[in-house]
């Protein structure tokens, strides 16, 4: 069974696109070169921040979606691994 991967990458406006792919090499090549005409084609170059490895398409798929859900501050500590300030940044805000 093939394994599937969500990556970030951070693109030259300092902006991330996140995505997921069953072939990595061959995708973030595509990003590279601008290839496949998408977000990043216009904000070239781009750097791969983050790969997280998932043994389903629908996990990934998931995961790739909660995180293009998220603020840039969240995205930032994914990337990091800095896990208690993710967790910091996904508490409820209440409103008196």
């Amino acid at each position: 069974m093939l394994p599937f991967y969500v990556y970030i990458l951070r693109c030259r406006d300092g902006s991330y696109y996140t995505g997921h792919t069953d072939n990595l090499e061959k995708r973030i090549g595509e990003h590279y070169t601008g290839k496949i005409k998408c977000y990043t084609s216009t904000r070239r170059p781009v750097k791969l921040v983050y790969i997280e490895e998932f043994a389903s398409r629908a996990k990934a798929i998931q995961t790739e979606r909660q995180i293009k859900g998220w603020s840039r501050a969240k995205k930032e500590a994914y990337i990091k691994e800095n896990y208690e300030l993710l967790k910091k940044l996904s508490k409820r805000r209440t409103f008196k």
